[in-house]
C-alpha cells in the first residue's frame, strides 16, 4: 500500500543509498528473475534516494541502534527530515526504546505507518 501511495504522489518515499545497495544485492542474490520487476516498482512508486548524512549524525545514530549499518540508515532518514521511518527490524529499531524517544519522527512497521497516515488524513478532514 505504501508503494501505491507513492505511485499516486500521496506520499514521498525515500531510501538511503545504503538501503538501495542492500536491496539490490538481496534481490540479485535471492530472486534475480524479479530484479527488473522490483526496479520497476521502485520507479513507479517514485522512490527517491536521499543524500548521505554527515559523519557526526552517523555516529550518534550508530550509538542509538548499536549497529553501524543501521546507524547509517537512521542518520540518512534523520538528515532528510522524514515524517515517518518504516522498518521491519525489531532488534535495532522497533524494540529500541531509547531510539524511539530520541528520534524526531515516529519509527514503525509499514502497518504502523499506514495507521499514522490515516490519522493525519482524519485530522485534515476535520
Amino acid at each position: 500500500m505504501l508503494f501505491k501511495l507513492g505511485e499516486a504522489g500521496a506520499v514521498k518515499l525515500l531510501i538511503s543509498s545504503h538501503v538501495s545497495i542492500e536491496i539490490d544485492g538481496v534481490i540479485r542474490r535471492k530472486s534475480p528473475t524479479h530484479f527488473a520487476t522490483f526496479t520497476h516498482l521502485l520507479e513507479q512508486s517514485q522512490v527517491a534516494i536521499v543524500d548521505d548524512p554527515p559523519s557526526d549524525l552517523i555516529e550518534r545514530c550508530t550509538l542509538l541502534t548499536a549497529y553501524a549499518a543501521d546507524g547509517i540508515v537512521l542518520a540518512a532518514a534523520w538528515n532528510s527530515h522524514v515524517d515517518f521511518f518504516v522498518t521491519l527490524d525489531r532488534e535495532h529499531f522497533l524494540a529500541n526504546q531509547l531510539l524511539q524517544s530520541e528520534t524526531p519522527f515516529p519509527v514503525g512497521t509499514p502497518g504502523d505507518c499506514l495507521a499514522w497516515y490515516r490519522s493525519l488524513l482524519s485530522l485534515a478532514g476535520q
